[in-house]
């Protein structure tokens, strides 16, 4: 075998399973062509962020609109825009949080993540997303809570 086939043979991974990788999923490759027309975009981010959440199906689509409300009022000081396709929010050009919904990637929940940008730090280890089946007072108050603690 030459050195080159050798080479190319050994560039292939298998994963734990035995597998072969096969490199970045669909899924992947999507959300980083969404990035890239995100970067080329003139659309203002409360437009970008609304019509991402438009395309959301039930009940992803409700729960966005209501974290979005959340958000806004509980910190005004945050931009509205895409974050790899999502809705997020950003302070200086730095996306504190966003919203993954389910569907995005076929998941059993959506997601409120936080960025390392958030000021949610509590000592040596502390949760940065957060899984949601739905939205009752409770919940939204954790949220108003979590925003309001990481713009301080």
């Amino acid at each position: 075998m030459t050195p080159q086939k050798t080479a190319q043979k050994s560039a292939k991974s298998r994963t734990a399973s035995g597998k072969k990788s096969v490199g970045l999923t669909d899924w992947e490759i999507a959300a980083m062509k969404e990035t890239l027309k995100e970067r080329n975009s003139n659309t203002d981010g409360e437009s970008a962020v609304l019509a991402k959440i438009a395309e959301m199906p039930e009940p992803d689509r409700t729960m966005a609109k209501r974290i979005h409300q959340i958000v806004k009022t509980t910190a005004p000081e945050l931009m509205p825009r895409t974050f790899y396709g999502m809705p997020a929010y950003s302070k200086d050009d730095k996306v504190i949080c966003f919203f993954q919904n389910a569907s995005k990637f076929k998941a059993r929940y959506s997601t409120l993540g936080f960025s390392d940008k958030a000021n949610l730090d509590e000592g040596n280890m502390w949760p940065n997303a957060y899984a949601l089946k739905g939205l009752t007072a409770a919940e939204e108050t954790r949220i108003a809570t979590l925003v309001r603690k990481a713009v301080s």
